[in-house]
Order: structure tokens, then C-alpha cells, then sequence
């Protein structure tokens, strides 16, 4: 695949972005630990706070790194921007305004996949990069396309009932674009993404199949 800008165009992308943001990632990392607890620690309205984080994180990367910051070298950035504010949407009126989603541990093997994504999302996958020869600030951090999708996986992994498919699409979508960034790009910390995009919708796609049947026997 080509792409109308190099390697370098794309990282420094990011080191302009970490640049200027900064420290909102410090911020982005306390947020979402906030949820981590809320998953392990459900209170009545901890499901609609965690979509209105996950739908706050989609809308920033829409508008903020991918419109802003992303579109100065890739003009498909606009339809990625898009498709972000697309997401925050749907987080927002199915888990929020709705609230047909509810979140929380109960020691299932997604639950056990859905920690692991959420560790490489917020510890590995920096780890990672930086071992790769990714150094801050021309890096991808948390908040950004790739970590924060593997991050919403792993909290999607943890919903109690039925998630339905079109919040799912764009998710599943950016994994395969992201990955294939990625092996173009030389950012093999993504290799992750495409892991967490797949298996978490197979897997939650499979929890809804039995929920549907579960139902049915009521």
C-alpha cells in the first residue's frame, strides 16, 4: 500500500501532537484507570461514566488528532475524523442516553482477554514502542487511534449484556486499518490492534449469541 507521506511525516505527526497536548496524556492515563476501577468496582451509574469517557476519547481523536493534527500530511484523515465522531456518537447514545450497556467483573475468560487488552493498551504497547525505537515524543500514546481502540475493546469485553453490532463496526474497521498501517509503517507495536479487533468482536459477537438463547429458555 502507498501512502502520500513518509515514515518520518507520520511520526513527527505525533511528536507535534504529543507536543502541543501536552500533558492531556497524563490526564488520558488517570481517566482511564478511573474506569479500570469502575469495572471491578460497579456503581449505579459507573457504566454511563465509562461510555462518556469512551465517547469523550473517540470524539477527541476525531477531532483533535486526526482532523487537526493528522489531515496536514493525509487527506483521508477528514473520513477517518469522521468515522471517530461517528463512534463517540454511538457510545454516547447507546451506553449513555439509552444505557442498555452495563459493565462488570465476573471472571469469564473475556473478562480475563479484556484485562490483557487493556494492559497492552495502556503499559505494553508503550513499552513496546519504545523498544521498537519509538521514543517520546514521536510515538503513538494513549489517546491516540491505535491504543485507545485496543483499550475500548478490552472494556467492551466486560459488558453483562447484549452490545449491539453497529457500535462494534468501526472499532472492528480501524483494527484492519490500523494494522495495516502498521506493517507498511513500521509501527509493530500495532500488531496488537488486530488481535484486540478481531478477537474482541468474535468474542463479543459469541456473548450476545448466547445472551439471545439465554433469553430464549426464559
Amino acid at each position: 500500500m502507498n501512502f502520500p507521506f513518509t515514515v518520518e511525516d507520520f511520526l513527527n505527526v505525533f511528536k507535534s501532537y504529543n507536543q502541543q497536548v501536552f500533558p492531556i496524556q497524563i490526564v488520558f492515563y488517570i481517566v482511564a484507570l478511573a474506569c479500570v476501577y469502575l469495572l471491578f468496582k460497579p456503581t449505579k451509574n459507573s457504566s454511563k461514566m465509562i461510555f462518556t469517557v469512551l465517547s469523550f476519547f473517540w470524539f477527541w481523536i476525531g477531532i483533535v488528532y486526526h482532523i487537526i493534527f493528522f489531515t496536514s500530511i493525509n487527506k483521508a484523515a477528514y473520513f477517518f475524523g469522521l468515522l471517530f465522531i461517528v463512534q463517540g456518537i454511538l457510545f454516547f447514545f447507546f451506553g449513555f442516553v439509552k444505557n442498555e450497556i452495563s459493565f462488570d467483573y465476573r471472571k469469564t475468560k473475556s473478562n480475563f482477554i479484556g484485562i490483557i487488552f487493556i494492559i497492552y493498551a495502556l503499559i505494553i504497547y508503550p513499552v513496546l514502542g519504545h523498544l521498537f525505537g519509538h521514543q517520546y515524543p514521536k510515538m503513538p500514546t494513549f489517546g491516540l487511534p491505535c491504543p485507545t481502540t485496543i483499550f475500548t475493546f478490552g472494556i467492551l469485553l466486560f459488558a453483562i449484556n447484549r452490545i449491539r453490532v453497529v457500535v462494534l463496526i468501526i472499532p472492528l474497521l480501524w483494527s484492519l486499518i490500523g494494522f495495516s498501517a502498521a506493517v507498511n509503517l513500521l509501527i509493530y507495536e500495532d500488531f496488537g490492534l488486530v488481535i484486540a479487533g478481531v478477537l474482541g468482536f468474535v468474542l463479543i459477537v459469541l456473548h450476545n449469541k448466547m445472551k439471545v438463547e439465554s433469553e430464549k429458555t426464559l
